[in-house]
């Protein structure tokens, strides 16, 4: 009798699913390190895109800095951009989560109580260690700076370039 030998013999296909575990065993700590990486560089970028809205505000309508982030969101469907909903930052922005990170954003008006002449604006890892491991703080001076720690300060180093 000739035995018709087609297919994978057991220990070739064991062999197969050992090299898959240890490419995954490899490839996964590298993979997770690349999306803090990805939600850092994110979180650093809105507080770029939210200081600069901020400039924006301040010199459209004239009553200083907003004062939240929902002042800055995207007007309803149809109507124009005004103090309260200028259309200078997306939604997701606006609502104060994105990309792993949770946007606190405080406004203080001056002597007059009536103008925002300052803000400071933390950007904190929503799982420190698993969706960013850098928490970050900017305000009106548009300099980001960094606290690997817990949150960060404006007496925190500022991030290079």
């Amino acid at each position: 009798m000739r035995k018709d030998s087609r297919g994978f013999s057991l220990i070739e296909l064991l062999i197969v699913v050992a090299i898959i575990l240890i490419i995954a065993a490899i490839a996964i700590p590298n993979l997770l390190r690349s999306r803090i990486a990805a939600n850092q560089a994110s979180a650093v970028g809105s507080l770029r895109t939210i200081n600069t809205a901020e400039i924006t505000y301040a010199s459209t309508y004239n009553t200083g800095y907003s004062p939240t982030l929902l002042a800055l969101g995207p007007p309803a469907t149809g109507a124009q951009a005004t103090a309260t909903s200028a259309g200078l930052i997306d939604s997701l922005l606006a609502s104060g989560q994105k990309s792993g990170y949770s946007f606190v954003y405080v406004a203080s008006t001056g002597t007059s109580g009536t103008n925002y002449v300052s803000y400071t604006l933390n950007a904190n890892p929503l799982q420190p260690g698993t969706t960013g491991q850098n928490y970050y703080f900017t305000d009106q001076s548009a300099v980001i700076r960094q606290n690997t720690s817990g949150t960060a300060g404006s007496s925190d180093s500022p991030i290079g370039g």
